[in-house]
């Protein structure tokens, strides 16, 4: 049986429906301009995302892209901090896409509800942090690096990792991300759609499991679709990583996703 993770009274797996996350990143430099949110605006599209029926927000402050441009953690810090500054007291469920602990320190200081970590809980002191606090944590496939193994032998051996770091860090509370992307360059395309094949294989370690793979690198080279125009390959995607047993959706496109998953849930029934 399949354990669940709560945030903020929002049960993620063991039964429950699938989960839809709403994406607002506060920086310029993202891969995907649609999803940039400027200092401002931060609340009004959280609670837009809440009404087209997202069940929680993903807020960061970093592209992971390659190639992305580099940032301070102290830039990254004063994103984060003005963004969620302006969703304290609202009460939406917020996790926070940071993988440095003096980011997440500031984090802290505000309402969140749960840490998203790329790096898989490597740093140890940012696995204190999550411990002692009583965050759950959104953990993703990460050895040294994160998003570096390659292949599903070594992705599977990468979340085997994780899943001890969690227990050496008294975090019982958590959702496994198993990294599709282009995280680093020895991954190619072909390695995230092999995940994405075998993506019920994460169910094994009895954990919820994250699909994040709005409008990715790797839909493009199959498309040959910027990633303004990846929309349909993604929601085809998302269908069937849903029935491989995803129990929540990172998404870009919260209406869209939405819509399929009501569609999906439906045809689910009997």
């Amino acid at each position: 049986m399949q354990r669940y993770c709560t945030v903020n009274r929002l049960r993620i797996g063991g039964g429950a429906p699938a989960r839809l996350m709403g994406v607002i990143n506060c920086s310029p430099e993202s891969f995907y301009r649609g999803s940039y949110t400027p200092a401002g605006g931060v609340h009004d599209r959280a609670v837009a995302m809440l009404e087209a029926g997202a069940d929680l927000i993903d807020l960061g402050a970093r592209s992971t892209a390659p190639g992305s441009p580099p940032l301070t953690v102290a830039e990254e810090a004063a994103r984060v901090d003005a963004a969620l500054a302006e969703l304290d007291g609202t009460g939406i469920t917020l996790s926070v896409d940071t993988r440095y602990p003096e980011v997440l320190e500031v984090c802290l200081r505000h309402d969140v509800h749960a840490a998203n970590d790329i790096s898989g809980l490597s740093d140890e002191r940012y696995a204190m942090l999550v411990a002692d606090a009583g965050l759950p944590v959104f953990a993703m496939a990460s050895c040294r690096e994160p998003g570096d193994p390659v292949g599903l032998a070594a992705t599977m051996e990468a979340l085997g990792t994780v899943v001890e770091r969690c227990a050496r860090s008294g975090i019982d509370e958590y959702v496994l991300d198993p990294a599709v992307g282009r995280w680093t360059p020895s991954r190619t395309s072909e390695d995230d759609w092999e995940l994405c094949r075998n993506f019920s294989s994460f169910l094994a370690f009895g954990r919820p499991v994250l699909a994040a793979v709005s409008r990715k690198t790797f839909l493009g080279d199959l498309l040959c679709r910027g990633p303004d125009e990846r929309l349909a390959g993604t929601l085809a995607l998302t269908t069937m990583l849903l029935d491989a047993g995803a129990a929540v959706v990172r998404s870009h496109d919260v209406a869209e996703t939405k819509d399929l998953l009501r569609v999906y849930e439906k045809m689910r029934r009997v």
